[in-house]
C-alpha cells in the first residue's frame, strides 16, 4: 500500500476480520488466564488495527470501509456485552466464547478458498499470495500443536482447517504457477 500509495489491489475485510478475530482470541485467552493467548493476540490486535489505519489512508473511498469497521465493532461490543454480562457462569462463558471463537476462525480460515473457483476457471494463481499459505500453515499448525498440549479442543479444531487449506493453495500454485511481473511480486510481499 505503502509503495504504491494506493489500495486497489489490497481487501480490506481480512486485516478487519483478523482484528476482530484477534480481539476474540484475547478475550478467551484473558477468560483462562493463558498469558500466550492473551500476548500473541494482544500483538495481532494492534498490527492488525495499524493495517487498518494505513488502508483507511490510503483509501479514497473511507465511507464504506468505515462502515464496515463500525459494523464489525458493533458485533464485538455486542458479543463483548453477551459474553461479559449475560453470561454469569465463568465455565459456561469460556465454553461457549471458545465455540464463537473456533467458527470465526474457521471462517476465517476457509475465506481464501473463495477465489478457488476463479483460480481452477482462469489457471492462474495471481490472486493467490504464496507468502501468506506458508504463513497460514505455519501460524495454524503452531496453534493446532499449542492446542494439543493444552488439551483444549476450542484451539485445536478451528486451527486444523488452516493446515488443510494451505495444502490446498500449495497445490494450487503447483499446478498453476505464477507468472507475474516484478510489481506484482513486490506487492505480495
Amino acid at each position: 500500500m505503502r509503495m504504491t500509495r494506493s489500495v486497489d489491489s489490497v481487501q480490506f475485510l481480512p486485516f478487519l476480520t483478523t482484528d476482530v478475530n484477534n480481539l476474540s482470541w484475547l478475550s478467551y485467552g484473558a477468560l483462562k488466564g493463558n498469558w500466550t493467548l492473551i500476548v500473541v493476540n494482544a500483538v495481532g490486535a494492534v498490527l492488525q488495527t495499524l493495517y487498518i489505519l494505513v488502508y483507511l489512508y490510503y483509501c479514497h473511498r473511507k465511507h464504506a470501509v468505515l462502515l464496515q469497521t463500525a459494523t464489525l465493532l458493533g458485533v464485538l461490543v455486542l458479543g463483548f456485552g453477551y459474553f461479559w454480562l449475560l453470561v454469569p457462569d465463568t465455565e459456561t462463558r469460556l465454553q461457549q466464547l471458545g465455540l464463537f471463537c473456533s467458527v470465526f476462525t474457521i471462517s476465517m480460515y476457509l475465506s481464501p478458498l473463495a477465489d478457488l473457483a476463479k483460480v481452477i476457471r482462469t489457471k492462474s494463481t495471481q490472486r493467490l499470495s504464496f507468502s501468506l499459505t506458508i504463513a497460514t500453515l505455519l501460524t495454524s499448525a503452531s496453534w493446532t500443536f499449542y492446542g494439543f498440549r493444552l488439551k483444549d479442543p476450542y484451539i485445536v479444531v478451528p486451527n486444523f482447517p488452516g493446515i488443510l487449506t494451505s495444502f490446498i493453495r500449495f497445490w494450487l500454485f503447483w499446478k498453476y504457477p505464477q507468472e507475474q511481473d516484478r510489481n506484482y511480486q513486490l506487492l505480495q510481499t
